[in-house]
């Protein structure tokens, strides 16, 4: 078991471990016991009564937070010609095909996702052990294997954030920065359980949503009234 420090401690004292809060007043708990000198992010982890290990019960998709992540991500469009064009004027930060495969190859990853047209995908493929190891390979799942560049570039700079499965059960997300107004977090955490109960599975039986926590990236966490979101 990890070892906290003081700061920790005191800050943990603020929040009752054995209690289910309302997602409002639980961020509005994150935020206060917050206590690192940068601007802490506010994560969700979400436990789900599915099984992982079965392909049926995968959950995996993409959300547009309404308020963003606190993070402009950079993003690399892989495109030629026409669709090239569009991806540069939605604001991408990088937009190449071959010339942009061989700098990954010699070792740049200055960006943070990735999209990518599908006639692009048999040459962005190659990339496959690189990109994926990194959680950076496009994926039509997420929407980053798309003709329509343009759009993907601008949810992505809106706060569209991917959430996936985990090999536990979880999903992990960000739904925003301590710096963000409670209410605005509230927003977002909405945003992202529509969209995870909306993502449910056929197979998946019995209690969905099962254990639903928020905390800052230092501080202690919050347990939320899951019982309530279903």
């Amino acid at each position: 078991m990890a070892k906290h420090g003081k700061k920790y401690l005191e800050a943990a004292k603020q929040i009752d471990a054995d209690a289910f809060y309302e997602p409002l007043e639980a961020i509005e708990l994150v935020k206060k016991t917050a206590r690192a000198k940068f601007d802490e992010t506010v994560e969700v982890a979400v436990r789900l009564g599915v099984d992982p290990r079965k392909q049926d019960q995968a959950v995996r998709g993409v959300v547009v937070l309404p308020h963003g992540t606190g993070k402009t991500k950079r993003v690399l469009v892989f495109a030629k010609g026409e669709k090239a064009k569009e991806a540069e004027a939605a604001g991408a930060d990088f937009v190449g095909d071959q010339d942009m495969i061989n700098k990954i190859q010699q070792g740049w990853f200055d960006f943070d996702v990735c999209v990518a047209t599908p006639d692009m995908m048999s040459e962005v493929g190659k990339l496959g052990r690189i990109l994926g190891g990194k959680g950076l390979m496009p994926n039509p799942k997420a929407g980053t294997v798309t003709f329509d560049v343009a759009k993907a570039v601008q949810e992505i700079k809106a706060g569209k954030i991917e959430y996936r499965l985990d090999k536990a059960g979880q999903i992990h997300a960000p739904i925003g920065k301590v710096s963000f107004e409670a209410e605005k977090l509230a927003e977002n955490f909405k945003a992202l359980i529509d969209a995870l109960n909306r993502a449910k599975p056929a197979a998946a039986k019995g209690v969905y949503l099962k254990n639903i926590a928020v905390s800052s990236t230092m501080g202690p966490s919050a347990r939320v009234n899951a019982a309530a979101l279903r």
